[in-house]
């Protein structure tokens, strides 16, 4: 039910403007269309010290692709349109529409508002045929090759052909965080298990709407050869070379562009083959690195680790659910245990690593599939401390009575945390806002009775058994809000990576 229009956002002058510009700045950065409308002091009150006065379309053009005030009630409607048209032409982000307190009560003629029609959907924009051939012929000649698939494959709904694409040239993929489900992470040639080895040592990658920054490690050695050939596909032709001089530029729409290929390798056929040193290499890898998370996720041992909770809520949760995550090892861990088998069905801190939004997100989510699709069950999997930046939404969500399921992971802290005995010996070296670790937190925090409290259902489990029966419940009741609380241990971490140094760039 996504649509690519943009979501609209009304807020209220000065310090709410202000609030917002992290809404902006995430919006552009993700590459998501918004529209703000902001309420601003009287024209004739500038520089004066009015109430809440600041200079927002100044400020708002740093996180916008468009800042602007309309210059009278009559330019109004065309500067709504061009925000629209902004806001969705090109690659997608936040536009700003600055309304003066004086323009509420001013009148104009009708007959000289100037009415413009609402914009047409964004043109859809092909490569050149000699890049796409150029690009094709990079492929056939690869040893290693490897598909990255990023959310502007989401954006452009280009499932279909980038299914078609894997499956007739063989190609092995990884998708970034909010791409996965494009090609189902259950596909075969998904080597996301293997992430590390197959970006190291791809000699070509074709990267489809992904972006070579801080996520895929800029592109750059040690974590991707010196000599690696990168194909790039992307709508936005400033992205086209940042970082890595790319072998072959291809612009255009990701759904277009992947379609011409299609075409081009059916007139010279290309399939990689499954046997392939290469691919033995990744299966061996993707195996082992399988075997230690199933290691880790079937201890008996208690507190639970992350793995064992993931693997619990992995067995039960809807296969089509709308899945919510954010959190430092919640989400990376959470990332690759939790698989998602349709697209534009993940919602995370994205490329802008923005935490606070997990419940917000969760919100809009659940109020978009209330009346397009009933019955789709939003699961929002935060960390505790990622619970702390907005958990008092859980009161929204009971108001309007949104049957969402929230997981918060507790491991008493931030990356890590103090058990209660720990806590107290802690306790008695002093003052606690000296002696206490900045990442600590209060430890078994019951941020369920925060539920309990608004009218929804929450539970603080500490068992695998415990775990499974309030998630049963939780998803049998497809009318209240709930919230189940695990208790894991708070030294828990995530298995050593092969580049630790870099783990965060795994999101």
């Amino acid at each position: 039910f996504f649509s690519s229009r943009p979501g609209v956002y009304l807020v209220v002058s000065g310090p709410g403007f202000l609030h917002a510009l992290g809404g902006m700045a995430n919006a552009t950065i993700n590459c998501w269309p918004l529209i703000v409308i902001g309420g601003s002091s009287d024209r004739n009150q500038e520089t004066m010290g009015a109430f809440q006065e600041f200079p927002q379309v100044e400020a708002g053009r740093l996180y916008n692709k468009l800042s602007v005030r309309p210059s009278s009630l009559e330019v109004i409607p065309a500067v709504i349109e061009k925000a629209v048209r902004t806001s969705i032409y090109g690659r997608p982000g936040s536009c700003y529409i600055d309304i003066p307190g004086d323009f509420v009560n001013l009148q104009v003629n009708k007959s000289s508002v100037k009415y413009v029609e609402c914009c047409l959907p964004p043109p859809i924009s092909m490569a050149e045929h000699s890049a796409v051939s150029k690009a094709a012929s990079i492929l056939a000649l690869s040893k290693q090759p490897l598909l990255i698939i990023g959310k502007g494959a989401a954006y452009s709904h280009a499932e279909n052909n980038i299914r078609k694409l894997v499956d007739l040239c063989g190609l092995p993929f990884l998708p970034t965080p909010m791409a996965k489900g494009v090609v189902p992470d259950n596909h075969p040639n998904c080597v996301a298990a293997a992430r590390s080895t197959a970006l190291q040592h791809a000699d070509v990658i074709i990267l489809l709407g992904a972006r070579l920054n801080w996520i895929l490690h800029f592109g750059l050695p040690p974590r991707f050869r010196q000599d690696v050939k990168v194909i790039q596909i992307d709508i936005c032709a400033e992205e086209l070379g940042n970082n890595v001089r790319p072998a072959a530029i291809l612009s255009g729409d990701i759904n277009a562009v992947t379609k011409q290929l299609l075409e081009e390798f059916s007139k010279r056929p290309f399939k990689y083959p499954s046997n392939s040193e290469w691919w033995k290499r990744l299966r061996v890898k993707m195996k082992n690195n399988e075997e230690r998370s199933k290691e880790l996720a079937l201890q008996k041992s208690l507190p639970m680790n992350y793995y064992t909770v993931f693997h619990h809520i992995r067995e039960l949760l809807p296969k089509d659910c709308i899945l919510v995550s954010e959190g430092a090892n919640t989400m990376d861990i959470g990332r690759t245990m939790l698989p998602n088998y349709y697209p534009r069905q993940r919602l995370d801190a994205g490329t802008f690593g923005t935490m606070g939004v997990g419940l917000g997100f969760a919100i809009a989510a659940a109020m978009v599939a209330k009346d397009r699709a009933p019955g789709k069950r939003v699961i929002c999997i935060e960390g505790d401390s990622a619970f702390g930046f907005s958990g008092m939404e859980v009161e929204t969500i009971c108001r309007y009575n949104l049957p969402i399921l929230i997981i918060v992971v507790n491991n008493n802290g931030i990356y890590t945390g103090l058990d209660a005995n720990s806590w107290k010996e802690v306790l008695k070296l002093g003052n606690p806002a000296t002696c206490v670790p900045p990442v600590s937190l209060l430890p078994n925090s019951h941020y369920e009775e925060i539920m309990s409290t608004f009218g929804g259902k929450g539970y603080f489990v500490k068992t695998p058994e415990e775990l499974q029966n309030a998630l049963k419940a939780s998803l049998t009741d497809k009318e209240t809000p709930s919230l189940i609380n695990v208790m894991i241990d708070p030294q828990s971490e995530r298995k050593k990576q092969e580049f630790p140094w870099l783990t965060r760039s795994n999101l």
